[in-house]
């Protein structure tokens, strides 16, 4: 049964991770460890930035 949960747990981590579930708690702690002084936006703008962002550059996506 151990098996059988670690690897649900794995296979949720994995999609999260593809997804960009960890993306702004990755984001927070890159901001706090290289830029401590500078305020942290909220998820929301974080969000918000980042596809504003995405729309302006849009490289080499698909869609």
């Amino acid at each position: 049964m151990t098996t059988l949960a670690g690897a649900w747990r794995g296979l949720r981590w994995w999609v999260g991770s593809v997804l960009g579930d960890t993306a702004y708690a990755r984001y927070v702690e890159h901001l706090r460890r290289t830029h401590p002084d500078a305020a942290v936006p909220t998820e929301r703008e974080y969000w918000r930035q980042r596809y504003a962002e995405q729309d302006a550059n849009p490289g080499a996506r698909c869609c």
